[in-house]
């Protein structure tokens, strides 16, 4: 937040955060603990900003198909013993959807929370996920 968009009365904040924060990650004890706080974050502020047309949101990527992903896959390919592309089709089986996401779809719902299509949007939390999440 700047006094800037304060002065303005005008402007939006997107936190990237991670489907973590509605259905934690086995294995990543410090993210899954401290990532619900920034929600918790988002929405306190949201509150207090509305009133000057700024806005805060947050996105919670679920596996996108990013260098770190390709990384990460590629270490427990190697641990399985199965090939890359045998561990990502293991992974994309995983999701609704049935792939990884593209990063530009990310990128796609920043530009939306960011737009004036979504002036009436603030404090919440859209996953992009193909369906991964299972909570409500």
């Amino acid at each position: 937040m700047t006094p800037g968009m304060l002065e303005r009365r005008w402007g939006r904040i997107v936190n990237i955060v991670s489907t973590s924060v509605r259905q934690p990650i086995d294995g990543l004890l410090l993210s899954s603990s401290l990532r619900p706080g920034v929600i918790g974050f988002t929405r306190s502020v949201a509150r207090e900003l509305a009133k000057h047309n700024v806005l805060i949101n947050s996105i919670l990527p679920g596996s996108i198909l990013t260098d770190r992903t390709r990384e990460v896959v590629g270490e427990r390919s190697r641990a399985k013993g199965v090939s890359i592309e045998a561990a990502l089709a293991e992974k994309s089986a995983e999701i609704p959807m049935g792939r990884l996401g593209d990063p530009r779809e990310v990128g796609d719902a920043a530009a939306f929370l960011c737009s004036e299509r979504a002036s009436y949007i603030t404090g919440e939390a859209l996953a992009v996920d193909g369906g991964l999440i299972r909570g409500i």
